[in-house]
């Protein structure tokens, strides 16, 4: 049977009411709508998704220009992979901020941001996710902040492939990793600075055919032979800093130290690195360049599944007060101590 035309614009627009009920520039999960997921795809631009404490079992693939996912309690809000699902949250939009949860147990990424401009991963736990915590993939013009990456098969952070990148990796915690940060062809304007990576394999790489414009400043990069760890691919270990084909660069202010291979390993073909500034001590061979012999070996224990690696301790809150502006202000970031964000790692120095 046909409905009147009006019968029908009513039965349509009721509809469409009750499958948008009430959303506005805030929606909370699950009170509003039930996964992460289905308020992301319900969302206009430039809305906030709410999320409060439990575990999620879902990949979420945000597409919508402007949306910040925040939860409620950082390590109460879960995304969890169970070891079956490839990414925790897939950032494939502009100008999306991801805050204040837990990623834990992908078979890929914690958080991935594929080839988008204006994204802020602040205040995020990554733990035993298999190949990255944080992932910045030919992305540009972002910051990755106040976070904590373990139990990662690659590295904690990555940001790889941009130029120029404009990007800021600032106050994290790298621990239990294969490598805490790492940089490829990263280049212009990309700011690694006042984060601590102790307890990995490795502590940070930076390497790309040609390098340029990165600055490495206020960092503590410390005992890294970290054995109960998911191995390198290439079998590294006892490394703190390596600079590969680095040019134009500005290197200051880390304390290296603790190291049980090398503190610095520095290629040949970049610029010389302006040691002074920093504090390279305690290692099993302070600075290499990769002409140099003999290296200082160190045995790599063969590591355990990204599964396997123990929890992360509780991490802080996000404050309610506003997050500080993008510019990265170099100049505030002096020699850290040995016991740089001591509070918020299981392993010491």
């Amino acid at each position: 049977m046909r409905l009147p035309c009006g019968f029908a614009a009513v039965l349509l627009v009721a509809g469409c009411s009750s499958a948008q009920p009430g959303l506005g520039p805030e929606i909370n999960v699950p009170a509003q709508l039930s996964t992460i997921q289905g308020a992301v795809d319900m969302a206009q631009e430039g809305a906030t998704i709410v999320v409060s404490p439990g575990v999620y079992e879902e990949s979420v693939q945000v597409r919508t220009k402007g949306l910040t996912i925040r939860g409620a309690k950082r390590g109460s809000v879960i995304i969890d992979g169970e070891a079956e699902r490839a990414n925790g949250i897939v950032v494939a939009a502009p100008d999306v901020s991801v805050q204040n949860l837990t990623v834990r147990n992908h078979t890929s990424d914690g958080v991935l941001i594929s080839e988008q401009r204006g994204f802020r991963v602040s205040y995020v736990t990554a733990s035993n996710n298999a190949r990255f915590g944080v992932h910045a993939a030919n992305a540009q013009n972002g910051v990755i902040e106040q976070s904590y990456a373990s139990g990662s098969a690659d590295a904690g952070f990555s940001v790889g492939r941009c130029k120029p990148c404009d990007v800021v990796v600032r106050g994290n915690v790298a621990e239990r990793n294969a490598v805490g940060y790492q940089g490829v062809n990263a280049s212009g304007r990309m700011f690694v600075l006042g984060n601590r990576f102790s307890g990995n394999r490795v502590g940070m790489t930076s390497a790309a055919e040609r390098q340029e414009d990165v600055v490495l400043v206020g960092n503590l990069v410390s005992g890294n032979d970290e054995a109960l760890s998911p191995a390198h691919a290439d079998g590294a270990f006892g490394l703190g800093m390596s600079l590969l084909a680095s040019t134009k660069n500005l290197v200051s202010r880390n304390l290296i130290t603790g190291n049980p291979g090398t503190g610095l390993a520095l290629s040949r073909s970049q610029d010389p690195v302006d040691l002074g500034s920093n504090v390279i001590v305690g290692n099993g061979q302070d600075v290499r360049y990769d002409a140099d012999t003999p290296r200082k070996k160190v045995r790599a224990p063969r590591g355990i599944p990204f599964n396997q690696v123990a929890a992360p301790p509780l991490q802080p809150e996000m404050p309610a007060d506003p997050l500080p502006d993008r510019a990265p202000d170099v100049d505030r970031y002096a020699l850290p101590s040995e016991d740089l964000f001591d509070d918020r790692a299981a392993v010491r120095a």
